[in-house]
């Protein structure tokens, strides 16, 4: 077996990112020790494997994460040691015709989203953007023949089993570990999937929140999902609707749609009319995922709820195209 703390020792005393390269190489690498101990229990009992599957699981996500945080350090002083030769003129004039900066868009919504569930006591958390794939997928009942594992939807990292997350759903599972039930989180970032046309982006923006508790139920979160839209579109007539779906991490599990209706110009006017758009996937935490985090689902349920940032944005300020989040316009400031 591998010494963890012999492992992160030589992590901690690297010094440059080709010693971190070769220490991931040794360990990570396709030819690497991890490698060598799942080879050599093929043929050990069911339970056996289980054990040393978590083990290596274990040893994989805190070696990563060591390499992770060593290689922010390493790049952190070699970038402040480059700008030691740096020569500034702190003399030069200001020039104070530039234009001033505005709010982004995506900026903006994130800090009216951030306002809205602090309001409900939701507290934020955050997670990595490159992660496991025991995280990304298993720990949420993904099975391993699930489309989403497959190369069109996932971006995996080269001789790795570490992919760019597809969603901020893992910092689910990862807080109910961390900070055990009951437990009331929001957490948002960048995601990444292999998707590119006017209503997909390779990169783009989640926000999800996790409420457990004890009794919770599907009627909170239908109370819940209608509170937030009122709140963030600024209506209290707006019309909702939840449509059973289907998602491998929640059960029951629904897509949340909002009315709407389009203007003699064209723009939808949200929150009326007879039409209805998904906005949100929600649904109860499934019992699967909840062991994931260490949590009893006999004696703890609760509610997931994530929706993409460009989506409410583009609905709530009239954005047609989601390619235009990454172009530089200083008029969409503050929308």
């Amino acid at each position: 077996m591998i010494d963890l703390k012999q492992v992160l020792g030589e992590v901690e005393k690297a010094k440059t990112l080709k010693d971190l390269e070769d220490l991931k190489s040794v360990y990570l690498g396709k030819k690497g020790k991890i490698s060598e101990i799942m080879q050599s229990i093929k043929d050990a009992s069911v339970d056996e494997k289980k054990k040393i599957g978590k083990y290596i699981n274990e040893i994989k996500e805190k070696l990563n994460n060591a390499i992770l945080s060593k290689k922010e350090i390493i790049e952190t002083e070699t970038f402040f040691e480059s700008m030691k030769n740096e020569k500034l003129d702190l003399t030069l004039p200001v020039n104070f015709n530039a234009m001033i900066g505005k709010n982004h868009p995506i900026s903006k919504v994130y800090k009216e989203v951030y306002d809205i569930l602090h309001k409900f006591s939701f507290e934020f958390v955050s997670g990595p953007e490159i992660e496991t794939d025991f995280f990304n997928f298993s720990a949420l009942n993904i099975h391993e023949f699930h489309p989403a594992r497959q190369m069109h939807d996932t971006f995996y990292l080269k001789n790795s089993d570490m992919l760019l997350r597809t969603h901020t759903s893992p910092v689910q599972v990862r807080s109910m570990l961390q900070r055990h039930a009951p437990l009331k989180v929001f957490t948002c970032g960048t995601v990444y999937r292999n998707d590119y046309d006017a209503t997909h982006t390779p990169m783009f923006n989640q926000i999800e929140i996790l409420y457990i508790d004890k009794n919770v139920t599907f009627a909170n979160m239908k109370w819940f999902c209608m509170e937030f839209c009122k709140a963030f579109f600024e209506r209290d007539d707006i019309k909702i609707r939840l449509r059973p779906s289907y998602f491998p991490f929640t059960e029951p599990s629904a897509e949340l749609d909002i009315a709407y209706r389009k203007a003699d110009d064209g723009q939808y006017i949200i929150g009326e009319g007879d039409d209805w758009l998904e906005i949100v996937g929600c649904g109860m935490v499934h019992p699967n995922v909840l062991k994931s985090g260490g949590v009893n689902p006999d004696e703890y349920q609760g509610f997931a709820f994530g929706f993409g940032v460009e989506r409410l944005t583009s609905l709530k300020y009239g954005i047609p195209d989601l390619r235009g989040y990454f172009d530089y316009d200083v008029k969409w400031g503050d929308c």
